[in-house]
């Protein structure tokens, strides 16, 4: 009985995460979040910030977020890619964020570093991003790019200056 409640909890509580927005993670859940968002990012050389504003947007730290179109984790890994980069599990905090942050330092350097088109190709893929550039105007792309770079601006303390670079990491 108790594992029947068990598991009617998990599938309400994951409706409930591809229903909407989803409601922010236990603290302790998002402390382990963090942690492996910032040793991923500084192993791989991809910005802290980048990897947190990512995973706020995607999964608001919910380790079990999935969306209608199938993506699951904190940051929110469609099957295929998850595939490619060998997460077994993208629910699993460890897993996900590895694969999502390996997957981002690839994005980083198919773009030179430039923090637009990596956060444009992670929400669209890569293929129409490297195709089209900045010239690619789809509305939820550039509304999720803008998000991307004011949560990144506002986590890495960078003035949001666009006609002075910084650091080539800097999102412009």
């Amino acid at each position: 009985m108790t594992r029947i409640v068990s598991l009617a909890f998990v599938l309400i509580a994951a409706a409930n995460l591809s229903a909407g927005s989803p409601k922010p993670a236990n603290p302790q859940v998002r402390r382990v979040a963090e942690y492996y968002a910032a040793m991923y990012a500084q192993h791989y050389h991809v910005p802290v910030p980048l990897v947190r504003a990512i995973i706020q947007r995607e999964s608001n730290w919910q380790p079990w977020a999935v969306s209608p179109k199938g993506a699951k984790g904190l940051m929110q890994l469609m099957p295929t890619t998850a595939r490619r980069l060998g997460v077994r599990d993208s629910c699993n905090i460890e897993q996900n964020i590895s694969g999502g942050v390996r997957y981002l330092a690839w994005l980083m350097r198919l773009f030179h570093n430039d923090l637009r088109l990596v956060a444009a190709g992670y929400y669209a893929g890569e293929d129409i991003v490297a195709r089209r550039g900045l010239s690619y105007h789809n509305r939820d792309v550039v509304s999720y790019v803008a998000r991307i770079r004011a949560s990144y601006v506002l986590e890495a303390g960078v003035e949001d200056d666009l006609g002075k670079t910084t650091s080539r990491r800097v999102m412009r």
